[in-house]
């Protein structure tokens, strides 16, 4: 097992960000604290012999400082969207910005991905870790009460990338961290990721209007375009779906416990991606938005060439009462844990 620790870049504010780079079994992941971000990890393959990076990225902290896709960025203080940027709490109305049409996404217009994260590398028995601190005021953008957060990433012996967010509160706040890693397990720049085959621990899924807002409506999979119950290529049912997938699946079993939630294969590497998590959902996206994006090692980024597997508690839960309740401190600290394990 091995951490070494670089100087990324230097920000306009003369802050230094550092690129941390973990080696433990098969595998090695590099991420930044610049968004507590991950920015590559390299997988290796039987079937080929090769060892390719599996994360779509940028080369340069300059790629990371103008992320508007969000790859790889840690995403808070509440991931995915809140319906017309606004919710109410106690009695009291919060605004947040609009950063998605008239709704707010992955924390606004500065959330968690766009900050320079305190951080620390450590080792245990089991693998190689980085632990990034994140304190966020009371009021920034429009959230109520101060907010300490604390994300764990690394790898272990047995080829697990592991996951830990927490954080406290001082008031009572809508929370809801994740990743928002694009993964290709043929490799980043290898194309789209339509020919994965993809598994989902879900026997549900939230129904959303034309803007992607859930309705409230919990609805089975069971024949339609969504039932990944058994593995099936992404693009078997993908023209059904209007847009492309972008949409929470609720995952079976009991929030609070580390269960699966995802499974994901590659016939060509032979790489399969295993996901568990605690939390009540897990966001499918694949990649619609991608444009046109320049990544790392000369690599031109299109519509689908990566895909995202974000465990979180459901979009818009704040002004869903039927939701698992995201609402969290000070007497309800937060902690979530999540599993990428890897074979091939």
């Amino acid at each position: 097992m091995k951490i070494t620790r670089k100087i990324f870049g230097i920000l306009s504010s003369g802050k230094k960000v550092h690129l941390y780079t973990l080696k433990a079994g098969e595998l090695k992941l590099s991420i930044t604290s610049l968004g507590a971000t991950w920015t590559s990890l390299h997988v290796p393959s039987r079937k080929t012999g090769r060892i390719d990076d599996v994360l779509l990225g940028f080369d340069t902290l300059d790629g990371y400082a103008h992320n508007q896709a969000a790859v790889g960025v840690t995403v808070g203080r509440f991931a995915n969207r809140i319906g017309d940027a606004r919710f109410s709490l106690n009695g009291k109305q919060y605004a947040l910005f609009k950063n998605d049409g008239s709704h707010s996404l992955h924390g606004g217009r500065r959330g968690f991905s766009k900050l320079l994260w305190k951080s620390e590398a450590y080792e245990e028995k089991d693998g190689v870790f980085v632990r990034f601190e994140l304190n966020s005021p009371d009021g920034e953008e429009g959230y109520p009460g101060k907010l300490k957060a604390a994300v764990s990433y690394g790898l272990t012996k047995s080829n697990e990338l592991v996951v830990d967010y927490q954080a406290k509160l001082g008031a009572p706040c809508p929370v809801n961290l994740t990743n928002h890693a694009y993964f290709n397990l043929a490799g980043e720049g290898e194309g789209d990721i339509l020919s994965h085959e993809l598994m989902l621990y879900a026997s549900s899924f939230l129904e959303v209007d034309e803007t992607l807002i859930p309705t409230g409506k919990i609805v089975p999979v069971a024949g339609t375009p969504f039932d990944f119950k058994n593995r099936k290529l992404i693009k078997r049912d993908f023209d059904a779906v209007v847009g492309g997938y972008d949409h929470c699946f609720v995952v079976d079993g009991e929030p609070g416990k580390l269960r699966p939630c995802a499974e994901v294969f590659e016939e060509t590497s032979g790489r399969t991606m295993r996901v568990f998590t605690t939390q009540p959902g897990v966001q499918f996206y694949s990649g619609n938005h991608i444009i046109e994006l320049h990544g790392k090692a000369g690599s031109v980024y299109r519509i689908h060439d990566g895909l995202c597997l974000e465990t979180q508690h459901f979009p818009d839960a704040p002004n869903k009462a039927v939701f698992p309740s995201a609402i969290f401190g000070p007497e309800r600290d937060y902690h979530e844990k999540a599993l990428f394990a890897f074979t091939w």
